[in-house]
This record gives C-alpha cells, structure tokens and sequence, in this order.
C-alpha cells in the first residue's frame, strides 16, 4: 500500500488527496479504508524514511566538507475549524503595512544543502526533518486559574524558538551516532531564530547563521578592565549594522558566492569580536553586512537593487566565503515551501484525524524529498534521457531541471511503459526536423506534458 501511495502522489494530476493517489493507481474500486489507516494508525514511520534520506545526502557530499543546513517554519492553510493543530496565524505574505491572518497548520522543517560541485556554485535543498509544531488552545472565558497557568505552561513549551534549538540539537546528535561527528554542522535561519533561546542552546560543532534588525545594539569585547569593583562582561557599544554600512569607516571587501544563476561578487563589511547580549558573553560573534546587488529587469531598464542584509555568525572564525555561499544558499529551503506545496500537494489531504492531520504532510514531504535524491544521482549519468522541455523555454548552460521536469519525466515514462510506447523514441521525435504537414503522436504529448 505505501508504495501504490507513493507512485499515486507523483501521478496524480489533481488535488492530492488520498483518494485523489488512490485513482492515480487505478484503486478506486478497492479498499481505501487501508490507505486512511496507514496514516491516522501510524503504520507509516516518517522518522525511519527522513534517516534514510540523511544518510543519502550525507553520502553524497565530501566527508571532509562542513553539512550545511537550513532551518524555517511554514503554514499549511486549513478551512476546517476542528482540525487538530489548526489556529490564526499571522501571513508571511500579507503587506507590510497591515497584520493578515489566516486559520492552518504550522510546521518546521530542516533541509541539507546539496551542492552540485565545489566553490560557488547552485544548490539543492533536500527536506528531511517536517516536525508538525501547533499552539496550545487557549482556555476561553470561563477557564479556570488551573486551566490558564496550564495553557500558560504549554505555551512555553511549544514556543517555535524552542523547537527549533530542540529541532538542531536533535539533528546534531543524529549526525554523531551515524559517525559524522567531526564534522562542522551549519545551520542558517532568518530573524525569528536568532535569538536568546537558540543561540545559548548551540551545542558543540554547530555554528549559526542569522539574520538580524539594522538597529541591534552590539557591543565589543571589553579591553580594560577596573581596578576595583565588578569586572565588565561588554566593553563600548558599537554602531548599529546600519550605521556600519553607511560608514566609511569601514572598509568593503570583496567575496564571491553563487546567488540567482551565477556567481557575483557581493561586497561585504564584517566586524569580528562582537559581543549581543541576548547570546551572553560565551558566544563571540562576527558581524556580517552584505551590500545590496544590483540587477536589471531587462537589458536597456534602469539598475535596481535589493535590501541590504545584516547577519550574526556564532563563529568568529568562521571563512567568509563558505559564510556568505552557506546563507545564500538558504533562499532554497523557501523554494522547498514552494513546491511542496503547489507541486506536490502538501496539506491538500482533506482528513480530520490528529494522527493524519500531522503524518500525510510528512509523507508527502518524504516523497518530494526521495525525489530529489534520485534525481541529483540520476544526473550523475550521461546516459539518462530526460523529457525536453518546451520550445519557449530557453536554455541557459548549467541550468538544472525544476521539479515539475523531473515529475514530468516521471510520469512519461510511467506512462509510455504502461501504454506500450517507447520513452526514448518518443523524446528523440521530438527533436527531429519535420514539415508542419507531419507531426506524428499528437495525443501522446499533452499526456506526457500535463504538469508543465
């Protein structure tokens, strides 16, 4: 059944709900109550598949190389009032000048960069932690004072920052018992990461990479000390990052790192030896400043530029270009967000069970992940024939295939062999030069290119 579910999810064409993979595999005349058991029964360990894909990624990267990892949460809109998890949340995407809200699920996620060569280069992101983290109900008008100190209680613990200091440290102690633990565990995360509770819960060989506000206070080490009395734990406060860019004080330097489709030269301001009081005086930090990137619309358009980005590195030593690549490569873990949920259907399975409410997007996470991961060893063969891509779409050298190509690719060939059709004579007709009075297996295109 696990696998008919996991070849359903890949074929299906319209929402991915669990009857919709059922009728992708041709079992809509069976028994579906087994398909709804395997995930609110949880027959169906997402821990034990998430380490299999660890290990995958881990083995495809040099032993000598630091993981890099990338750390965020997202929502899962829901309509449904009763579904467990489910509550009002603020919307990442509404405008900055008004708070939107919308009812869903919240989850956070861990995924490994997967690099495709050395240096500054493109990198995949491949998911393979999907914790399902929901907020405590709170007690309504008539609750008691035990009921209020409890929710009160809970909502400590459930805090998302904690999660994710629970969520590193568990990764961290993975990666120790499967023998990597000598090497260097990176873990990059935007603003509502870089704070107290996660920073002074770093455990050995974990280094993190935040974003933080253009106003932070930052402080340097202190140089000299009193004669008497207490001895000072932060010496002068220094600018704010946005004072520092602005500054010419400080000096620009020039690195280079792989960000949308090439390699740039990014200008960066960097002060070492700093000292945040929410990381406490254990954690000497540098301070990152990247320069904002100029870039054009079109060829003959004005130069526009992005925002400037101001980060903390709890490794003062850390290198500057592995720092820069490592941040950089964090946009894909929203690319992840992306397409877990348009392409693959994360969170469209319309059940109500707490057990299912939590286990099928983790599934679905899985399957998008194992994708990935055969697709990433199937390129390491100059043989593989790979569906073309449509006419308009140009082709630029390097450039890697989406994942709607690879869903594409795959169920061509699922297709092509269920229905007698060669895959690989049918993809080399469509490069040969024709008349536009001869266009041969017309009916088979639109099948093979639905998704796209």
């Amino acid at each position: 059944m696990w696998r008919s579910i996991v070849r359903g999810s890949l074929n299906c064409v319209g929402k991915q709900t669990i009857t919709g993979m059922l009728c992708a595999q041709g079992l809509q005349f069976n028994d579906w109550s087994r398909a709804y058991r395997l995930f609110s029964q949880s027959r169906l360990d997402n821990t034990q598949i998430f380490k299999f894909i660890r290990q995958q990624v881990i083995e495809q990267q040099d032993s000598g190389d630091a993981i890099i990892a990338h750390m965020d949460d997202t929502i899962i809109k829901k309509s449904g009032k009763h579904i467990p998890g489910t509550a009002w949340r603020r919307d990442p995407l509404g405008p900055p000048f008004h708070t939107n809200f919308i009812w869903g699920q919240r989850f956070l996620q861990i995924s490994l960069a997967l690099p495709s060569g050395k240096g500054p280069c493109q990198s995949r992101a491949i998911p393979i932690d999907f914790q399902h983290c929901p907020t405590p109900k709170r007690p309504g008008k008539k609750g008691t004072i035990e009921q209020i100190a409890e929710f009160k209680e809970q909502q400590k613990k459930l805090k998302l920052s904690k999660q994710g200091k629970a969520a590193i440290a568990r990764l961290r102690d993975q990666l120790n018992l499967e023998g990597q633990s000598k090497r260097q565990l990176i873990v990059s995360v935007d603003g509502s990461y870089t704070n107290t509770e996660v920073l002074k819960g770093l455990s050995d060989k974990v280094t993190l990479i935040g974003r933080i506000r253009k106003d932070t206070k930052l402080y340097e080490q202190p140089i000299i000390q009193p004669l008497t009395g207490r001895k000072r734990t932060y010496g002068n406060r220094l600018p704010t990052p946005e004072q520092i860019r602005m500054s010419d004080q400080f000096k620009w330097q020039k690195v280079q790192a792989w960000a949308a489709g090439k390699t740039h030269d990014f200008k960066i301001k960097v002060i070492k030896n700093t000292l945040w009081r929410p990381a406490g005086k254990e954690h000497i930090l540098q301070l990152i400043i990247i320069k904002p990137l100029g870039y054009r619309l079109s060829k003959g358009s004005k130069i526009l530029y992005r925002e400037p980005a101001y980060l903390l590195c709890s490794d003062n030593n850390l290198d500057l270009e592995k720092l820069l690549q490592s941040y950089l490569w964090r946009w894909e873990i929203e690319v992840n967000f992306r397409e877990q949920k348009s392409l693959m259907g994360c969170g469209q399975a319309q059940v109500r069970h707490h057990q299912s409410c939590e286990k099928v997007p983790q599934f679905i996470t899985t399957v998008y992940s194992l994708l990935q991961i055969a697709a990433y060893k199937a390129n390491k063969n100059p043989d593989s024939i790979m569906l073309n891509r449509a006419k308009w779409y140009r082709k630029k050298p390097g450039q890697r295939n989406t994942t709607g190509d690879l869903i594409n690719n795959l169920r061509a060939q699922s297709w092509a062999k269920e229905s007698g059709i060669t895959f690989s004579s049918f993809v080399s007709s469509q490069l040969e030069p024709r008349s536009l009075k001869n266009y041969p297996l017309l009916n088979n295109s639109p099948l093979f290119y639905a998704r796209n």
